[in-house]
């Protein structure tokens, strides 16, 4: 027996291949065919009743283009693309279009933080200053350490009210408003979310790699994982980028996000391994599809490996899942969340920027995912209202109908 169908659109033809076979074998060969032609029925039904879940929701905020992915069983049982890559030029968005997936790059970082941990190179429990090479301590409390761990799980008291693009917005000899970049509270009492821990999370990676942060990433993580992608936008075909809007509220239209896609090659010519980092955009800046970003989720939802290929121990993908923050339910660079789908615990990471909606979310003992991304809704609405509204749609239509 065998499927064929289009990838990219739903099932159109079952074909049953039947060896030669007794008479008293012929009952059994029917009800086979029967229950093939059973569940195929509900795999197109699935497919066209998400797909006018998911038409209908773009309706609603209006969004440009999304792409979506469902894992099953360690297997993509899903992938579609909808609507505009490229508004101006009206190109279809495409199941192999790279996004920059926003915040959800996060766990790439702590990913690549883990493996030295397992690696003897570093510990979750090292003076963060220690390991950067200038003084890390929040000003109100100079006697308590901060910690990797810390600033891995958002607990670290640091701030972005410096901004993030750069360590210099926290060094203490390069800004002489360097203590405005931490909160009032102690190390490792209270959560806020920082993308500036991220960023100097990546240049400790690469300090103790001995690697450029972004190069460390690719060699390390997608490409055992066959992934296409990365952080360096100079290394990727540029064809295959989405272009990213933001909405203009005042205007009532969409802007094209240029900058998203920015070249780092003349931040490159006066690189400090170790502290140059940010110019990659650790926080936010891998660019993948939503297929290989499913793909790497599975990474995560199998603690640590996938398809025979271990990224991480199984103890090590277990701390970063585990909640270190019960405030948010962050583990590091991993959230553990259970309004999202009712009576499912659901851990992953979501991603905004220059006008993009990123989620990935996955059930580690169910063994089931779900990637959303789309290039542009009108933010007139939340986040949360986008990305739950996708996450919701596809998981009621799939697991009605048996993919799920």
């Amino acid at each position: 027996m065998k499927f064929f169908g289009n990838p990219n659109g739903p099932l159109k033809e079952v074909v049953i291949f039947a060896p030669t076979m007794r008479c008293n074998q012929f009952p059994i060969f029917l009800f086979v065919v029967g229950l093939v032609i059973c569940v195929s029925g509900s795999l197109v039904v699935a497919q066209s009743t998400v797909e006018r879940e998911i038409a209908a929701i773009m309706a609603d905020y209006e969004a440009v283009g999304a792409s979506v992915a469902v894992v099953k069983n360690n297997k993509i049982v899903y992938n579609r693309s909808f609507g505009l890559k490229d508004v101006d030029t009206q190109a279809p968005l495409q199941n192999t279009d790279v996004f920059r997936i926003a915040s959800i790059s996060k766990s790439f970082v702590a990913t690549g933080i883990m493996q030295l941990v397992e690696a003897g190179k570093l510990s979750l429990d090292d003076d963060v200053g220690r390991l950067i090479g200038f003084r890390v301590r929040n000003p109100r409390y100079p006697d308590s350490v901060i910690t990797l761990r810390m600033i891995l799980s958002h607990r670290s008291s640091i701030s972005d009210k410096n901004g993030y693009f750069t360590l210099d917005a926290m060094h203490p000899d390069r800004d002489p408003e360097w203590a405005r970049a931490y909160n009032d509270y102690a190390p490792g009492t209270d959560y806020q979310y920082c993308n500036l821990n991220f960023n100097l999370a990546g240049a400790i990676l690469e300090k103790y790699a001995g690697e450029r942060f972004d190069r460390y990433i690719q060699r390390r993580i997608l490409q055992p994982l066959g992934l296409y992608g990365g952080y360096n936008v100079d290394e990727l075909d540029s064809s295959r980028f989405v272009t990213l809007y933001a909405y203009d509220g005042e205007a009532g239209r969409f802007n094209a996000s240029p900058s998203a896609y920015q070249s780092r090659s003349e931040a490159l010519k006066n690189y400090q391994l170790g502290y140059s980092a940010p110019v990659f955009s650790p926080t936010g800046g891998m660019k993948l599809s939503a297929a290989d970003l499913a793909r790497y989720m599975t990474m995560h939802m199998n603690y640590g490996e996938t398809e025979g290929v271990r990224i991480l121990s199984e103890a090590g993908s277990r701390a970063m899942q585990a909640v270190q923050s019960q405030k948010s339910g962050y583990g590091m660079a991993l959230r553990t969340i259970d309004d999202l789908i009712p009576d499912k615990k659901m851990t992953g990471h979501e991603g905004i920027a220059y006008g993009l909606y990123s989620a990935m979310y996955f059930q580690p003992e169910e063994k089931f995912g779900i990637v959303v991304i789309t290039n542009g809704c009108n933010t007139g609405f939340s986040q949360g209202d986008v990305i739950n509204d996708f996450l919701r749609a596809m998981y009621s239509c799939l697991y009605k109908n048996f993919l799920l």
